[in-house]
């Protein structure tokens, strides 16, 4: 160790990590106060008051320990390139709470309060798993393959992080083309803007200017509205977290519907974490898989406690932040930013004045650099387990599309008949088995495959085995925890498992020669 060095605190590079991660918490937050007011039907007191308030206090406490956690590892190492780990609102659990736990009980009850109550209750059950979990993740990933730690992070990008913001990209192209060329000539290009201004703000800059020059004009790119930005200029106002335990225990009412998905879903929150932890130290830095998990649950736990009912996750994307000088003080500087924002009511404001898809390039971006790190972190004979990992995830995206589309209908998929889609091209039921706990299925899977291709079958075996047991409970393959939730795919994974066991016993295979690799040009250099 350098003791020598003290710890970077500040690079110029964080500026850029910063106006990147923060627009990334930014959409989060200008999403999920759509999502409570105009698909909960929440009252603006109980959303700006209560919620997002409990929100940035929540951000805060973890972007401050990821930083202090990075500034520990520097200090430890003698390093001065370390990059924290970015975290926020989980995004996948955003929607799943808000549709499948508390839009149903709004609906139900009538009270915006009560289905309040019941994403607190759910936070709450969650963040136990995550903290008991935590003690068992560095186990799973010592004998997890990278490629199937990687290849299902994968996954989650390209389906539910770069998916969206592509469309709305090519749906308001004069602004999301034109702003993501931006991102793309700085972050992969290496192209510096006037005076060293950070891509992002560019960015940003640019696709304001553009929507309110068309607004201006009579075109009216982007959904911009003065009107609009005068009633959120009015809501100006200061708003501190009121702890909320007495609401938290209120949505135990609830508890049987909360469990069907709190729980799988806290386990969704074990695997990513761990991933995420496996991504960074890929990228160069190795930080302590019980202490994060544990930590998201904890600092979930405060957050269910003062009035959020969002979780609190590590998130995908810290190869990105490091590629493009991101050190520590980025993520310190995200939860001041996110404090101001949501103490101060300037969310309301922000959300009538920047059009979100000039944002939408920057998680496009951090949906390439995943994806991409899954091939170039594991050895080049993986490549077919990451590509395998990412097949569920894709399953799970198309199966929510159709859902949602049917949905809009006032039908569903069951009252359309799985028969009628089939005779379409649209294999619901092989969707809805396949992407059913998408993030554990590419996991088992990718493991499976890059352990059959090294050749260790009985660790293949053992894989094929875990997926047995976990698809009989339903944490896979399934829609709801319980017993022999896919009975007959969990006799696969059964089979599957003895036949690579016998393969053991009697020794492996002689290599068969393998067919000449494609040609791939090697990626131009990142900057750094």
């Amino acid at each position: 160790m350098n003791t020598a060095t003290k710890p970077l605190i500040w690079s110029p590079g964080d500026w850029n990590a910063l106006f990147g991660f923060g627009t990334n918490i930014l959409v989060n937050m200008l999403v999920l106060t759509g999502l409570l007011r105009y698909v909960l039907g929440m009252p603006d007191d109980l959303v700006f008051g209560r919620i997002l308030p409990a929100v940035g206090l929540m951000m805060f406490l973890s972007t401050m320990y990821y930083a202090w956690l990075a500034w520990k590892l520097a200090k430890e190492t003698g390093r001065i390139d370390v990059t924290a780990l970015p975290s926020g609102i989980s995004v996948p659990h955003m929607f799943v709470v808000v549709f499948v736990i508390m839009l149903p009980i709004k609906l139900a009850t009538g009270d915006p309060v009560k289905a309040w109550e019941a994403g607190l209750t759910w936070v709450f059950v969650q963040s136990f798993v995550l903290m008991a979990g935590g003690f068992l993740a560095p186990h799973i990933r010592k004998i997890t393959p990278r490629a199937a730690l990687l290849g299902a992070l994968a996954g989650v990008s390209i389906a539910f992080i770069s998916m969206r913001p592509a469309l709305e990209m090519f749906m308001t192209p004069l602004i999301g083309v034109v702003c993501f060329a931006i991102i793309l000539a700085s972050w992969f290009g290496g192209v510096r803007y006037w005076r060293g201004i950070p891509a992002g703000l560019v960015a940003i800059a640019v696709g304001t200017l553009i929507a309110w020059g068309s607004t201006l004009f009579g075109f009216g790119i982007g959904g911009m509205s003065v009107d609009n930005l005068g009633n959120a200029v009015s809501s100006f106002g200061f708003s501190v977290p009121i702890p909320a335990v007495g609401h938290v225990f209120s949505g135990f009412e609830f508890i049987g519907v909360i469990l069907v998905t709190a729980i799988p879903f806290g386990i969704y929150d074990l695997v990513e974490a761990m991933d995420n932890v496996e991504s960074a130290e890929a990228g160069g830095d190795k930080f302590p898989t019980t202490r994060v998990i544990t930590a998201d649950g904890v600092i979930s736990l405060i957050g269910c406690c003062m009035g959020n009912p969002f979780i609190n996750a590590v998130y995908i994307g810290h190869p990105g932040w490091k590629a493009i000088g991101g050190r520590i003080g980025y993520s310190a500087a995200t939860g001041i930013v996110v404090l101001i924002l949501a103490w101060f009511g300037i969310i309301a404001v922000l959300m009538a004045l920047i059009p979100v898809v000039a944002i939408s390039p920057i998680l496009l971006y951090i949906g390439m650099l995943i994806g991409a790190q899954a091939f170039q972190e594991t050895p080049r004979s993986h490549a077919p387990a990451v590509v395998l990992a990412l097949v569920p995830h894709v399953a799970a995206w198309g199966k929510l599309q159709i859902d949602n589309a049917l949905g809009a209908a006032g039908t569903s998929a069951a009252a359309v008949g799985f028969d009628k889609l089939g005779q379409v091209g649209i294999l619901y039921e092989g969707l809805a088995t396949l992407g059913g706990g998408a993030i554990l299925v590419s996991l088992v899977l990718g493991a499976m495959a890059a352990f059959i291709i090294e050749k260790q079958f009985y660790r293949a075996s053992v894989f094929a085995l875990a997926g047995a047991v976990l698809t009989f409970f339903g944490f896979m393959h399934g829609e709801q925890i319980g017993l022999a939730e896919s009975p007959l795919v969990a006799a696969s994974y059964l089979m599957v498992s003895a036949a690579l066991w016998l393969i053991a016993r009697q020794g492996a295979p002689a290599a068969v020669a393998a067919p000449a690799p494609l040609e791939v040009p090697a990626p131009a250099a990142e900057p750094g």
